[in-house]
């Protein structure tokens, strides 16, 4: 019979803090993100957003300029922050502050509020601030992965690569795609994410890194307010 052969983790650290990510940030983890699209079903309704390549160019477009460049730079800074109380919640009045439209600031702020709750059923001694009880989603998972010990790269990669993968789900419904399209246009996006990681990291502290600059997007999520009928809530 064959030998089997195990190799430890060089890192003990590394597994417990893949496993609270894969947990955290699952589409199964209840903070609603399922029912979030930020404005691209007002897109696809329009016809802007019709195919997978022109998903792909959406979802480019916000790791470069728009709302996943944005949550990246606050995660970054919630990170930083996280045993700072007074910056924290300075920080969470202006991501409270930055969303463009009424449903992006209710989305943000409910997951948040819902990501904070979960964790705290689990984890309880992560969550202790009461302050976090009222940090939008990027700023609730960037300080919660801070004060878990796990590594900057590894929380903020899995936090964008959760977004963009629920946009792609939400394409993939209302597009509609199929599933191989959304497999390929999740790989196509693995070196966007990885550039919008190292950006947000080295950029971060700049005021500049907070901006984002979306207009159809934000466009978007506003029509999307009163949208006659939609599946999702942004």
């Amino acid at each position: 019979m064959a030998r089997r052969i195990c190799t430890p983790m060089t890192d003990p650290t590394a597994l417990p803090a893949l496993l609270k990510l894969q947990t955290w940030l699952s589409p199964s983890f209840p903070v609603g993100a399922y029912t979030y699209s930020q404005g691209l079903e007002w897109a696809v309704e329009t016809g802007e957003v019709a195919d997978a390549d022109a998903l792909l160019h959406w979802l480019r477009a916000s790791f470069d300029h728009g709302a996943l460049k944005q949550d990246a730079a606050l995660c970054v800074r919630a990170w930083r922050l996280a045993n700072d109380l007074d910056a924290l919640a300075t920080l969470i009045e202006l991501a409270s502050a930055l969303p463009p439209s009424e449903e992006r600031l209710l989305e943000t702020q409910a997951q948040g509020a819902a990501f904070i709750k979960a964790v705290r059923a689990g984890w309880p001694e992560l969550v202790g601030v009461t302050a976090l009880a009222a940090a939008p989603y990027p700023v609730a998972v960037g300080a919660v992965a801070a004060r878990a010990g796990i590594g900057l790269d590894a929380a903020l990669g899995a936090f964008l690569h959760a977004g963009a993968a629920n946009l792609i789900s939400a394409g993939i419904r209302l597009i509609p795609l199929g599933q191989s399209d959304g497999v390929r246009l999740i790989a196509a996006l693995e070196g966007d994410l990885i550039a919008a990681v190292q950006a947000a990291i080295e950029g971060a502290e700049d005021p500049a890194g907070l901006g984002a600059f979306s207009p159809l997007a934000d466009i978007a999520s506003m029509q999307h307010e009163t949208q006659y009928t939609r599946l999702f809530r942004s």
